[in-house]
């Protein structure tokens, strides 16, 4: 069977090709350190005062208790100056394929939505695999969000409106934590926003094999992201849908989302196919497939027209979700 790809949007295209030269479609984990060597001095850039925005934030780092026997965990705390609380809050988790980043890689998505709603940001810093596989990620991630549900108002926020959300493994990790909250009974975020969501550890999807060496992050990198989190149980009968919400039987009783992905990426399928199975479970979902759009393409081209419809979108909805 040929796997003949979607066509790339033709300004993104442009901007792939120079991407690529540094950032490769494919990588395995032999190349996880030197890639998260490169993403630490981009990080190294991203100050307290990059996110106050000339003072439009307050900007902190906390610790906050970690799941139980385990390390504290960091909070990146993003206050709107001079307005009233309580505040919506968005609980950001950050991509890197379970490997790479830390609380401030990518936030900026979440402080353009802040900056626009008068919200709170809050982006948690969970353990990375391999070093840290399966649970530790998703239980950092929902330890860091039980810690702002019980100290909301410290923090000038809403603790009836948190929104959850999340960038590629973020995307899914945020999957995972609606997932875990709603059968722990923890907390009910209103809703959840999923980017390009990892959701499926198979690997075997039509896109992942119709955009294998192609774009950003293909099935061999996701091979590698899927085998640090899980090892040998990757693409097995056992794995839990807290680790690749993909395996979940039941999403119904789930937040509202907003999900969107690229036509032209390795996500594309699982992501459909979460929506549709919401649907399926008499839940709410609103699905983007941007076409020609490769992997965190808005992040990546900001300033690409389809990149400025996406953040438009989710804008919208943010601001339907809060009633505003």
């Amino acid at each position: 069977m040929a796997f003949t790809p979607p066509p790339f949007d033709p300004e993104l295209a442009a901007a792939l090709e120079i991407i690529n030269r540094n950032l490769p479609a494919s990588f395995t984990l032999g190349d996880v350190a030197q890639m998260r060597e490169a993403a630490a001095q981009g990080m190294a850039l991203v100050t307290d005062a990059h996110l106050s925005r000339d003072g439009r934030f307050q900007v902190e780092e906390r610790l906050v208790p970690g799941p139980q026997g385990e390390p504290d965990i960091s909070l990146l705390i993003c206050r709107p100056t001079g307005s009233e609380g309580p505040r919506p809050v968005f609980y950001y988790t950050h991509g890197g394929g379970m490997m790479l980043g830390d609380n401030r890689t990518g936030v900026e998505t979440a402080l353009d939505w802040a900056q626009e709603l008068d919200a709170v940001v809050v982006s948690v810093e969970y353990r990375l695999a391999p070093e840290h596989p399966y649970p530790a990620p998703v239980e950092d991630v929902y330890a860091g969000l039980s810690w702002v549900a019980e100290n909301a108002k410290e923090i000038g926020a809403d603790p009836e409106r948190i929104i959850i959300a999340g960038t590629s493994a973020g995307g899914g990790l945020t999957a995972a934590l609606a997932l875990l909250s709603r059968d722990r009974k923890g907390p009910s975020p209103i809703g959840q926003v999923l980017m390009c969501p990892m959701l499926d550890d198979r690997n075997d999807t039509f896109s992942a094999l119709q955009m294998d060496g192609l774009g950003i992050w293909d099935r061999t990198s996701n091979e590698a992201g899927w085998t640090a989190l899980l090892g040998e149980r990757r693409g097995g009968e056992d794995v839990p849908a807290y680790a690749a919400p993909a395996r979940a039987e039941d999403l119904s009783g789930l937040p509202p989302a907003f999900i969107d992905v690229g036509s032209t990426e390795t996500f594309r399928d699982e992501a459909v196919a979460y929506a549709s199975r919401m649907w399926q479970a008499g839940g709410v979902a609103e699905l983007h497939v941007w076409p020609g759009g490769f992997h965190n393409f808005d992040a990546m081209a900001p300033q690409a027209a389809i990149s400025q419809a996406t953040a438009a979108a989710r804008v919208t909805w943010l601001r339907r979700l809060l009633g505003e």
